[in-house]
C-alpha cells in the first residue's frame, strides 16, 4: 500500500476532529464552562460564593422556562421562520392553567393550555404559508391579538394552581429541580425528531433553500406549519412551569421576563443560524445555560441593570460574528 493511500485516513481524522472543534454546538458548550469558571473566579475575588446549591437551584430553573423556549424558536428557526408571539402565549397559557385547575382537574388544565398553544402555533403557521405573510410580521400581529385579548380581560393574577400541581416549579432530587427532567425530555424529544426524522430533514431542507426543497419534493408549506405548532406546545410547557412556581396566572410572565428575545438569543447564540438550515438543539441548551450563568454573576455582583444588558448584547454580536467568520472560511 502507497504512503498516500495511508495517509489518507489520517487526513479524514483531522479534518472530522477540525470540523468538530469549529461545530458552533461545541463552541458555545466551550464558551459556556469558560464563563462558569470565570463567574466563580470573579464573584470569588469580590467575596461571594457563586456555585453555592441555592445558586445553583436559581440557575437550573432559571433555565428551565428559557430553555423550553428556545428549544421550540429552534424548531422554527431552521424552517427559516421566527415566532414572536411566544412571550405572550407565556401569559396566557399560565392564566388558562391556573383558572382550569381553580374549577377543575390538572389532566384538564394541562390539555387546555397545550389545545390552545397549539391552536396559536397553527394559526401563526397558517398565516405565514398561506398568506405568504411574512414571519416577523405574522408572529408579531398574534402577539398583539393575545396581548389585547389579555388586557381586555385581566388586569393581575388570576386563578389558583393546585398545591400537588406545583411540585413540578419546587421539587427538588438534591440540587436538580424536578422540572430540570420536563426540559430535558422536551429537548430529547425535538432532537429526535430534528436529526432522525423525515421531517427533521424536511426542516433542515425547508430553512436551507426553500425553493430547492419544493423541487425535490419536501412540502415546506406543511413542514413550516408543523414547525410552529411544535414551537408553541414547547411554549405551553414553559407556561404550565411558570404557573406552578407562580401559583397562579401572570398576565405578564412572558414578557416581563423577555422570552420572546432572549429564546432567540439562545438559539443564536447555540449557532442555529436565523435564514435558517443550520442549526440544532444542542447548541440552544448552551445558550440557554451561557444566559444563565451571566445572569446569575451580575445578580451576585449587584451589576447595573443596563450594563448587564450591554454585556450580553456584546457576548451574542461576538457570537454571530464569530459563526460569520467560520462559515466564509468554510465557504473559501
Amino acid at each position: 500500500m502507497s504512503g498516500a493511500a495511508l495517509a489518507r485516513p489520517a487526513l479524514k481524522t483531522t479534518a472530522a476532529r477540525k470540523s468538530r472543534l469549529t461545530d458552533p454546538a461545541v463552541g458555545v458548550w466551550l464558551a459556556t464552562a469558560a464563563t462558569a469558571v470565570l463567574g466563580w473566579l470573579v464573584v470569588a475575588l469580590d467575596g461571594g460564593q457563586l456555585y453555592t446549591q441555592a445558586n445553583i437551584v436559581v440557575i437550573l430553573s432559571n433555565c428551565v422556562a428559557l430553555g423550553l423556549v428556545a428549544v421550540g424558536q429552534t424548531a422554527v428557526i431552521l424552517t427559516g421562520s421566527l415566532d414572536l408571539s411566544v412571550a405572550y402565549l407565556i401569559g396566557l397559557g399560565t392564566l388558562v392553567a391556573a383558572e382550569t385547575m381553580e374549577g377543575g382537574s390538572v389532566l384538564t388544565a394541562v390539555l387546555a393550555v397545550l389545545a390552545l398553544s397549539a391552536g396559536v402555533g397553527l394559526a401563526n403557521g397558517l398565516i405565514v404559508t398561506q398568506l405568504k405573510v411574512n414571519a416577523f410580521i405574522a408572529t408579531l400581529g398574534t402577539a398583539f391579538i393575545l396581548r389585547g385579548y389579555i388586557e381586555d380581560n385581566y388586569t393581575g393574577p388570576a386563578g389558583k394552581v393546585t398545591a400537588s400541581f406545583q411540585r413540578l416549579g419546587y421539587d427538588r432530587i438534591g440540587p436538580l429541580p424536578v422540572s430540570v427532567f420536563l426540559l430535558v425530555a422536551v429537548a430529547v424529544v425535538l432532537w429526535l425528531v430534528i436529526r432522525h426524522t423525515r421531517l427533521g430533514h424536511h426542516m433542515y431542507a425547508t430553512g436551507g433553500d426553500e425553493h430547492a426543497a419544493r423541487l425535490s419534493g419536501v412540502r415546506t408549506r406543511r413542514t413550516v406549519v408543523i414547525a410552529h405548532v411544535l414551537c408553541s406546545l414547547c411554549v405551553g410547557a414553559a407556561a404550565l412551569f411558570l404557573a406552578s412556581r407562580l401559583g397562579s396566572g401572570a398576565p405578564w410572565a412572558g414578557t416581563e421576563a423577555r422570552y420572546d428575545l432572549d429564546s432567540i438569543a439562545a438559539v443564536v447564540l447555540g449557532g442555529t443560524v436565523l435564514a435558517g438550515g443550520r442549526g440544532g438543539v444542542a447548541g440552544t441548551l448552551g445558550g440557554v445555560l451561557l444566559l444563565a450563568i451571566l445572569d446569575s454573576v451580575f445578580n451576585q455582583l449587584s451589576v447595573d441593570p443596563f450594563f448587564k444588558n450591554v454585556v450580553r448584547g456584546v457576548v451574542i454580536i461576538a457570537a454571530v460574528a464569530l459563526y460569520a467568520r467560520r462559515g466564509s472560511r468554510r465557504s473559501a
